[in-house]
């Protein structure tokens, strides 16, 4: 199966072509910044923001389409979100769809679930809090009307918190790294009891990839680990697992009040894809 990546050289899509190319796959790689390390896959440099109409021709007429590409975060409250990258994405999924492309799996996000707290199923009634988690919400919505008039394979991945090497400088873990390879001797952060979701990159790459190659199970799908865990417990568990020393400064900063304070996902759906779990 040929299979279009956009977002390619982002953080979690160099991954997925990684595993693509290892299940033997025919990928080809889009994103708006070239990336050598690209070689051993078709790369085709793209920025989707610019308009035309003949994406499906361009990309090699692909059976499917990994879509990750999303500008601008982690600024979760601007309005880019909306005004940009809802329109990109809808205009370029719908192009494809329309020109013979069956096969659409996009990255979602648990920011559409907004301030529930607890086990979060994708069943639940959504109420996004934030401009990103509105747009995401809004293009899965989009799609899911687009697929009443066309019938697609349509697979919405709703990806929680995600860690690993090359993730944004701004994480919690590169901030840690970056205090202890600069020397200090204190890291700032909150009080750190906030439950969340974490999966290793690694691991979130494989699920978008098992889900892509089936078709057994569509609609919203979390991927997630399912066992929530402290940022303070993260931050001190890596400090074990690498046998370095800072002290933790806690409460040094807010929590955050676009999240909320406990929530991690439901994994059924996705057991019964990766593991052959029943629901």
């Amino acid at each position: 199966m040929k299979i279009l990546v956009t977002g390619s050289t982002g953080f979690i899509g160099r991954y997925v072509v990684d595993r693509l190319a290892a299940a033997g796959q025919e990928v080809v790689a889009a994103s708006t910044k070239a990336d050598n390390r690209l070689d051993y896959v078709t790369y085709i440099p793209c920025d989707l923001a610019v308009e035309r109409n003949d994406f499906y021709e361009f990309f090699g007429c692909p059976d499917a389409i990994i879509h990750l590409a999303w500008r601008g975060l982690p600024n979760y409250n601007e309005l880019f979100h909306i005004e940009q990258n809802l329109w990109t994405s809808y205009r370029f999924l719908k192009q494809m769809v329309e020109s013979g492309t069956r096969n659409i799996t996009v990255i979602g996000t648990c920011f559409e679930y907004g301030l529930q707290e607890g086990c979060l199923s994708e069943d639940l009634h959504v109420v996004p809090n934030t401009v990103y988690g509105i747009a995401k919400n809004t293009l899965r919505i989009f799609l899911e009307e687009l697929n009443k008039k066309i019938p697609f394979d349509f697979k919405w991945i709703r990806l929680f918190y995600v860690y690993g090497e090359g993730q944004n400088k701004n994480s919690i873990l590169e901030q840690l790294k970056s205090a202890i390879d600069c020397g200090e001797t204190i890291f700032n952060m909150s009080g750190g009891e906030q439950l969340r979701d974490y999966l290793p990159v690694e691991t979130a790459a494989e699920n978008i990839v098992k889900i892509v190659l089936q078709n057994k199970v569509q609609g919203i799908i979390n991927n997630c680990c399912g066992k929530p865990i402290s940022i303070r417990r993260l931050v001190e568990e890596y400090l074990e697992k690498t046998a370095k020393n800072i002290k933790l400064n806690l409460g040094y900063y807010p929590y955050t009040i676009y999240e909320p304070f406990a929530f991690w996902g439901n994994t059924k759906k996705l057991n019964l894809i990766t593991i052959n779990k029943e629901l």
